[in-house]
């Protein structure tokens, strides 16, 4: 039987082991085709409860285990992940959309997410302090008990596992709710993976649903964090809920992110980065370019060149053919994409390229010579568009990168000792100089400022430790002390 064969979870969640949900199913479905795929469970608020019941109690055996213990079964997680690569990144392709270079990526940082996590049972979980007592006095974290995971559909293995992997290696219980557009990718692939390296049921709980799903594992007394990737309004009412009920929200928010071409720049490698920037996965990373601030001795030339790269581009079905894009994830996406474009040529942006789709195939786009209100650069639009805009000074340029709400990536590119003076006026989470703003690793820390979240919460022992643990004061006497009462 493969990994992901669909007579053990077809239909179903997983609250210590299969079962239907009280809500009954949801569709999966291929974007590319608009086939049915099969269905999973749909979870109930009643669901979401006895998940967590049972998971703060399978938690404090969990976390009673010995680092030893837990790190195995991170290992061998990691290791199921290499195994079933390949039936893995299949379900990436048709139920995501994504082409297999992306899928592979999924694949190969789910397992080195896992590896990295398997480190964390045996890294130094505190500091021992002075004091002017007699006495030891320290500083320990513990597992914070229950942490609930709400992922995004665009890089559903990922932004899954990055909070799932280090929060169980630490001692905690998982409440995972997927986007229900992905819940095979985001949700049933790490059930399985989890049931088959070994993790005890109940510590990992799967909770397909909706809204009313995602407000029941923030809420559910048993959950001390609540890590959520995905977009900024949704964000702010996940936040504002956990602040109301006194809950640590670790959030990673959308990104309208800037590439800044430094005057004497490569034009040929600048356009590349660029192009992989903007149109990598359609444009649905909260990493992707959404404004490319081009010097105005290159301006026009980069125009031109990015043009040349988009029309060149092919959009397909990944799971059939050779192609550079996929399908967006469903119509209403699609049609709000088409709708910011639009919206940008009649407030006078040119359409240097693409601005047309076919089913949910939309084409790689260019818009050039806008302005900062054009909604184009303004907006996050989440899709396969690249806004241009030129600057004359590198003050201007810091202004427009700085200018925006969100703070998630910056890349700039050219001569390094400018663009290091560049990166110390930058207000963002993440600066690469001489490459793009996608990119990731399992060990380095991971997030944004302002609409774009929480700060780096995500990634490397530090954020993850701190992400996912509690400190607790701790003193130690050799005898009762004396108390003057």
């Amino acid at each position: 039987m493969t990994l992901l064969a669909t007579s053990l979870w077809q239909g179903k969640i997983f609250i210590d082991g299969w079962t239907d949900g009280e809500a009954g199913t949801l569709p999966v479905v291929e974007p590319a085709t608009g086939r049915s795929l099969g269905t999973v469970g749909a979870a109930s608020v009643a669901d979401v409860e006895r998940a967590a019941t049972s998971a703060a109690k399978a938690q404090r055996e969990w976390a009673q285990r010995t680092p030893e213990d837990r790190a195995a079964v991170l290992r061998r997680a990691g290791q199921l992940f290499e195994q079933h690569a390949d039936e893995i990144q299949g379900w990436i392709m048709r139920e995501s959309g994504g082409i297999p270079p992306k899928a592979g990526l999924e694949t190969h940082i789910a397992a080195n997410e896992c590896y990295e996590a398997s480190a964390l049972p045996s890294h130094p979980h505190g500091e021992v302090l002075t004091s002017n007592e007699g006495r030891w006095s320290f500083a320990r974290r513990l597992p914070v008990g229950v942490v609930s995971v709400i992922a995004p559909f665009n890089f559903p293995l990922i932004l899954s596992i990055r909070s799932v992997a280090p929060a169980i290696a630490l001692g905690n219980a998982v409440l995972l709710k997927p986007d229900p557009r992905t819940a095979v990718c985001g949700g049933v692939v790490l059930m399985r993976i989890f049931e088959e390296a070994g993790l005890p049921a109940g510590v990992l709980q799967l909770l397909q649903g909706g809204a009313d799903v995602g407000s029941a594992v923030v809420e559910a007394p048993e959950v001390s964090v609540v890590s959520f990737t995905g977009s900024t309004p949704a964000g702010r009412k996940v936040g504002e809920a956990a602040a109301r009920h006194l809950k640590r929200a670790h959030l990673e928010l959308g990104g309208n992110n800037a590439l800044i071409v430094l005057p004497g720049a490569d034009l040929e490698k600048a356009a590349s980065a660029g192009a992989f920037a903007s149109f990598m996965h359609q444009g649905q990373i909260c990493m992707t370019t959404g404004r490319h601030i081009v010097h105005e001795s290159l301006y026009d030339a980069y125009v031109t060149r990015l043009a040349e790269k988009a029309d060149a581009l092919t959009v397909g079905d990944p799971a059939t053919g050779q192609v550079a894009l996929g399908p967006i994830i469903d119509e209403k996406q699609r049609d709000r994409i088409a709708e910011i474009v639009d919206e940008s040529v009649a407030a006078g942006a040119r359409l240097a390229a693409g601005g047309t789709s076919e089913d949910l195939f939309y084409r790689p786009t260019v818009l050039a010579d806008l302005t900062t209100q054009t909604r184009g650069w303004a907006d996050e639009i989440f899709g396969p568009v690249a806004p241009v805009m030129k600057f004359g000074t590198i003050d201007e340029a810091i202004e427009l990168a700085n200018a925006s709400d969100y703070g998630l990536a910056v890349g700039i590119l050219g001569d390094v000792g400018q663009a290091m003076e560049v990166a110390d006026r930058i207000h963002a989470g993440k600066i690469h100089i001489n490459e793009q703003t996608v990119s990731d690793e399992a060990n380095s820390p991971f997030g944004g400022v302002g609409a774009s979240g929480t700060g780096s919460r995500f990634g490397g022992a530090t954020a993850n430790i701190e992400a996912f643990t509690e400190v607790q004061w701790l003193t130690v006497r050799p005898t009762i002390a004396d108390y003057p009462f």
